[in-house]
This record gives structure tokens, sequence and C-alpha cells, in this order.
């Protein structure tokens, strides 16, 4: 059974710094793309960072330059490193993965961004 779960959530002044953490179970994590997605109340889910399974990264425009994704293959974790938060990175932030043709989601993160 494909597991994922985030952590490293929390509140934070704009401008400061969170690293979340997806940790995988359930599957052969070093051959899947994990995805972190977020979304705010309110809002509609939206891609933020992408890791292939060789590395190759990639971000939403808005997070480029601030966010930085990894991955660790012997400890089948994903880790999104947060930088220069802005009030508008508030969310829950979702790791995801696609096995087998169906997508898998944690549970969840919540960050807040707040004076």
């Amino acid at each position: 059974q494909v597991r994922l779960v985030e952590s490293g959530g929390g509140l934070v002044q704009p401008g400061g710094s969170l690293r979340l953490s997806c940790t995988a179970s359930g599957i052969n994590f070093r051959l899947f793309t994990i995805n972190w997605y977020r979304q705010a109340t309110g809002g509609q889910r939206d891609l933020v960072a992408s890791i292939g399974s060789s590395g190759q990264t990639d971000y939403a425009d808005s997070v480029k330059g601030r966010f930085t994704i990894t991955r660790d293959n012997v400890r089948w974790t994903s880790s999104l490193q947060m930088n220069s938060l802005e009030p508008e990175d508030t969310a829950a932030y979702y790791c995801h993965v696609r096995y087998r043709g169906a997508p898998y989601w944690g549970r969840g993160t919540q960050v807040i961004v707040s004076s």
C-alpha cells in the first residue's frame, strides 16, 4: 500500500524559512517522480515543484529561486526547502506520486506565513 506522510509545516514570519519532508512507503521510491502541491483555503491544488527519478527538477514560476526540492532515494524521502516565504505561500502542502496510473496523496502539512 502506497503511503505518503508530510511533515514540517508551521507558522513562520514573512521572509522566514521552512523545510517540509515527505516520507514514502509501499513503492520503489527511486523510480518515481515526486511532486509537491499546495492548496490555499478556497483555492485549487496547484503544482509547486517536482523532482524526477534522475533528480531533474521543475518549479512553479511563483516559487523559483525561493524553493528547492530534493530527494533521498535511500531514506525514501523528499524535502521542500522554502526560503523567503511570503504570505501568499500560506497553504496546505501535499506530497504526490503517480503509481501504476493512480495518484497518491499525503494528508498534507499546513504552512502559515504571517507576522
